[in-house]
This record gives structure tokens, C-alpha cells and sequence, in this order.
């Protein structure tokens, strides 16, 4: 048992917000919301916490239908993306306010806020005010908040989006272990595929208010089911080619030819779209039958230690995503390297019909 979402339909105006969302979720589990911007995560959360009620469906804890109970008569608690803390109190009492407000006695407030104070790293800022905290240390106060009342369940709306890309890395590796150590249900909506594929667990993927797609975190990424969830779920962009499979080749895009390796050996003739993340080109032979790719330098964009090579080829704009600097000439030539086992292969209607066989090939994070 835990929350059980059925049939929920959210209507504001004459917008539809969320569309016939069935989901379920165990207790103790990590599940991470995955969706562009006006998805409909955060109106889905703020239904789970009982802060909105949806215009149709059942939201049932352990069996009890809680549609209609309010937010404060539910075991709930929520992280948003801007740190919200009380500017009159010290880090201390505002991770102490939901204690109080249970009626805990000094001690267990003293303990537990000592606890999860050290557990985020807070514990030398206790006696500060918030407007004396970087934006980081802001936010760790307000999940410390968050996480003091225990509660069954956890939602955490985008939480590190508004910190810069040192504290972004930093939390997400700190809340992977204190998901872990937790049994509550943590409901963790993201923008970010990369942060979506770090924090593990589950996922859903949300695309204008309906689901594409639910399952483990990995087996997702690996076997998006449509064109779309591939989509939602690569940054850089997916890559896609227009082919045809003939006999036992692939022929792609502009004089590409792949020989038909794993899941493709079994498809039919015909016509299909081709799909290659970014960092399944390769600027090097990988030494397993790659096909090569010669094209045009349209954008080298350095982002940290990586580089995005955006180049064109059949009239179609492609990215590479290459570890290292690589500053390459705009208008340059290069060859890209193209693993047959990397491909994705999705039929005329949008479906997945062969996934990558990752566990043969080399591969490099997303």
C-alpha cells in the first residue's frame, strides 16, 4: 500500500492541466517526475499534497480516500523551488517549527534538529538568520524543514533548480543518500534528464499533462517507448534520421549505411526514424562496425569539460556531445563515428521497435 492516484483530471478554465493520471507509489520508494516546463508537475504535486483538489479522480493514502482532506490533516511535506524560510527566525527555529507545531517536547526538537542540521550539513549555521545564508545554505534550511516533520510524504518541487551547477551537483548527491535512509514516499519533479538519471529510483514521464510513460529510472532512459518520451528524456536533443531497412542494411539519412546489429536484425523492410543520442557519436572508431557520418561544424559550444559539436547533414541540424575541449572551426568537416548497437529505432507512428544494446558497447554519460 501508499498513494494511489486514479483518474485524476485537473481543469482550470478551459485548460486542461493533467489528463487521466493513474499512478501508484510504494511506500519508502524515490520517484522523480520528469517533464518540459508547463508539463503539469507541480499541479500534480500540489494534488498529492491535498493543497488542490482535482476536478476528477481519487486520491487514496493506504486505502483512505483523502480527496478531499486538506493539507493539514495529511502526513505531508513539501520543498518548492524557491527557498521559502521565516526571515524573523534563526535556521534553527525554522527547522524546529514543524516539531513545535506537533507539540514535540524541547529535547526530541533539540535532537532531531541537531540531526538532520548535521545530515545536510548545516549544523555551524544554526544560530543565523536566513538573510545571513548563501542561496545553498538557504535551501538546505528549507529542506531540513521539510525532511524534520518525517512525513509519509515527501514532495520536493524542483528544488536545486534556482542554485548554481557546483551546489546543484553537491545536493543531488547528498539527497540520494538521505532519500535512502528515509521511509517516506519522495516525489522529486525535475526539467533535467541528467538529474532524473542521478537520483534513480522511478520515474514518470509528464508531457502536457499526460503521462508518457512510468517505470525504473534507467530501463526508461534505455527503452523510451515513443519518439516523444526519447525526446523528453535526452539533453542534448536526441538525434533523428529518416531510413529505410533494406535486406540486412539500414540506409540513413544522406548515404549513411548501418548494418542491422541486435534488436534491428529482426525488423522488417520499410520505413522508419532513426534515433541517436549525443553522446553515442564518437570523433574515434569504437572498433565494432561503425558507420560514418561527414559533416559540416555549425556551433562547437564548450560547456565545463565537455564539448557540443551542432553540425548538419541531410539538411537536418545533429549534436555531438564529445568529453574534453574541442574547439572546432565553424564550417570545418568532421567524420562522427556511429556504433550500429547505438541506435533506437522507431516505427512510422512514433514507437519503439529496437533499443540500443548498451550493455555491448562503450558508453559515456548522458
Amino acid at each position: 500500500m501508499g498513494l494511489l492516484l486514479q483518474n485524476i483530471d485537473k481543469i482550470v478554465g478551459q485548460e486542461t492541466h493533467l489528463k487521466a493520471i493513474d499512478l501508484e507509489f510504494s511506500h519508502g520508494s524515490r520517484n522523480v517526475i520528469l517533464g518540459r516546463t508547463l508539463a503539469g508537475k507541480t499541479s500534480l504535486l500540489r494534488i498529492m499534497a491535498g493543497l488542490d483538489r482535482p476536478s476528477k479522480g481519487r486520491i487514496l493514502i493506504d486505502g483512505r480516500d483523502v480527496t478531499g482532506v486538506s493539507v493539514r490533516k495529511r502526513s505531508v511535506a513539501m520543498v518548492y523551488q524557491l527557498f521559502i524560510n521565516y526571515p524573523s527566525l534563526t535556521v534553527y527555529q525554522n527547522i524546529a517549527s514543524p516539531l513545535k507545531t506537533s507539540g514535540a517536547s524541547k529535547s526530541e526538537i533539540d535532537r532531531q534538529v541537531r540531526e538532520i542540521a548535521e545530515m545536510l550539513r548545516i549544523e555551524d549555521l544554526l544560530d543565523r538568520l536566513p538573510s545571513e545564508l548563501s542561496g545553498g545554505q538557504q535551501q538546505r534550511t528549507a529542506i531540513a524543514r521539510a525532511m524534520v516533520k518525517n512525513a509519509e510524504l515527501l514532495l520536493m518541487d524542483e528544488p536545486l533548480v534556482n542554485l548554481d551547477y557546483k551546489l546543484r551537483e553537491e545536493l543531488r548527491v547528498e539527497l540520494q543518500d538521505i532519500f535512502m535512509q528515509r521511509k517516506a514516499i519522495v516525489v522529486y519533479t525535475t526539467t533535467e534528464p541528467t538529474e532524473a538519471l542521478m537520483l534513480g529510483g522511478n520515474i514518470v514521464v509528464l508531457d502536457e499533462g499526460r503521462i508518457l510513460q512510468t517505470g525504473t529510472t534507467q530501463s526508461t532512459y534505455r527503452n523510451p517507448a515513443t519518439v516523444k518520451v526519447a525526446e523528453v528524456f535526452s539533453d542534448p536533443p536526441i538525434n533523428f534520421l529518416h531510413g529505410r531497412i533494406q535486406g540486412e542494411t539500414a540506409l540513413i539519412g544522406q548515404g549513411l549505411q548501418v548494418p542491422l546489429e541486435g534488436d534491428m536484425q529482426h525488423l522488417p523492410g520499410g520505413d522508419y526514424t532513426f534515433g541517436i543520442r549525443s553522446n553515442h557519436f564518437f570523433l574515434s572508431e569504437t572498433g565494432q562496425n561503425d558507420a560514418q557520418i561527414q559533416a559540416q561544424v555549425e556551433l562547437s559550444e564548450i560547456n565545463g569539460s565537455e564539448t557540443f559539436i551542432h553540425f548538419n547533414h541531410a539538411d537536418t541540424r545533429l549534436v555531438a556531445q564529445e568529453d574534453g575541449i574541442h574547439p572546432y572551426r565553424i564550417g570545418s568537416t568532421v567524420i562522427l563515428h556511429v556504433n550500429p548497437r547505438c541506435l533506437f529505432v522507431f516505427d512510422l507512428k512514433g514507437n519503439l521497435v529496437a533499443s540500443p544494446s548498451l550493455d555491448s558497447i562503450q558508453e559515456r554519460p548522458v
